[in-house]
């Protein structure tokens, strides 16, 4: 984590000096337990990052990602942050700009949707809240290992439906969507509309990827944060 950690900072800087607003879109944690998270040192010192920013006047919005759905108030209070709905809409360099964590538009990826279903209900929530956070933490390892095993066996990250694209794009009036999970970054075009889909980080393995997405007057640029 020490390579990510660290591009993640320095993007902070430079968000600092000359971003208006940033947008996390889901999966910014491995894993999210429950805010009381927030008393183990990692995740304390990820919310100051953010906070610091927040303080600079550049503020901060966050979207609940498949890894990381049960973030709450107490995160967002304690980075600075203002948590999004999945989808928002967005006027950014004068676009009207859909935002997604993306999984809702992975419509054919059955296995997922299964799961997405039981975790979204509150009552399940509220049920793996009340277990003690050493088990919570066993749980969601447990769920992480067997994820990273599956890459291993090239079991494919379910891609966006296009016709869930197509009906997002026409539920909030605009021609551009972006949004990660998929783990294929790309623009892709649909017709009239752009769909940019956003890399993961990762700089600590042997194919490091991290880049983050600017839109700006001259429109859309991806900016990677490998040193």
């Amino acid at each position: 984590m020490r390579r990510t950690r660290a591009a993640f900072e320095r993007l902070l800087d430079r968000a600092a000096a000359n971003a208006r607003a940033l947008f996390i879109l889901g999966d910014f944690f491995e894993f999210w337990v429950g805010d009381d998270a927030l008393d183990r040192p990692f995740a304390r010192d990820v919310a100051q990052l953010l906070r610091r920013l927040s303080a600079c006047g550049v503020p901060v919005y966050l979207m609940h990602g498949n890894r990381d759905f049960l973030l709450g108030q107490r995160f967002a209070d304690a980075a600075g942050a203002t948590l999004l709905p999945d989808p928002t809409v967005v006027i950014c360099g004068g676009q009207r700009v859909a935002l997604s964590h993306g999984d809702m538009l992975c419509l054919d990826d059955e296995r997922y949707n299964r799961f997405r279903m039981w975790t979204r209900k509150r009552w399940v929530q509220r049920s793996f809240l009340a277990l003690p956070l050493a088990m919570r933490l066993a749980v969601a390892r447990r769920l992480r290992a067997d994820s990273e095993a599956g890459r291993t066996h090239q079991i494919m990250y379910g891609d966006a439906t296009p016709a869930a694209v197509e009906a997002l794009l026409a539920a909030t009036g605009t021609h551009t969507v972006v949004h990660g999970h998929t783990h294929r970054p790309a623009h892709h075009q649909h017709g009239e509309n752009d769909r940019w889909v956003l890399t993961d980080w990762d700089l600590d393995t042997r194919n490091p990827r991290a880049a983050v997405l600017q839109l700006d007057a001259n429109g859309f640029s991806e900016l990677t944060q490998a040193d």
